[in-house]
């Protein structure tokens, strides 16, 4: 087995932590999730899930 270095364990900054949140992205972002948010809804509906909301 091999050793990893001390650099090797040390956290890795997170992209979703690095940027800030703004809130014209915020709603962009949203927007962008309608179809993969109704496509799972579709799914969970046809799977059987009583209120899939």
């Amino acid at each position: 087995m091999t050793q990893s270095s001390s650099e090797d364990r040390r956290p890795r900054e997170s992209q979703i932590t690095a940027e800030p949140a703004i809130v014209d992205q915020c709603q962009k972002d949203y927007r962008h999730g309608i179809a993969a948010r109704s496509t799972a809804y579709r799914q969970m509906h046809r799977a059987g899930a009583t209120n899939p909301s």
